[in-house]
């Protein structure tokens, strides 16, 4: 059986945060400006050689799905992991 996909935040505040972050980390790990998410999706999908073309994209492979997702959300998880580490690196400095 299929899992159910959740696409809500747990804190729907911090779209507006996450949403900076993945323009800052697409801008300087894939060179492309900052964009929509959708046009994030279109350059990433031309970058690692995807046919993603806007609207319908039912007869596009899971694999090439997974490539342009791994890519962006991969890329997303390693900064969110370097923020952490530094601050609590930070918060072990303090007194």
């Amino acid at each position: 059986m299929a899992r159910k996909r959740r696409r809500r935040l747990l804190v729907p505040e911090s779209r507006p945060a996450l949403e900076r972050l993945k323009a800052q980390v697409m801008s300087r790990e894939l060179d492309v400006g900052p964009l929509s998410p959708d046009q994030v999706k279109m350059e990433v999908a031309k970058q690692v050689g995807v046919p993603l073309k806007p609207g319908d994209n039912g007869d596009l492979k899971t694999s090439d799905a997974g490539k342009i997702g791994g890519t962006i959300g991969g890329l997303m998880v390693r900064e969110m992991v370097k923020l952490a580490q530094e601050q609590l690196a930070r918060q072990r400095s303090q007194p």
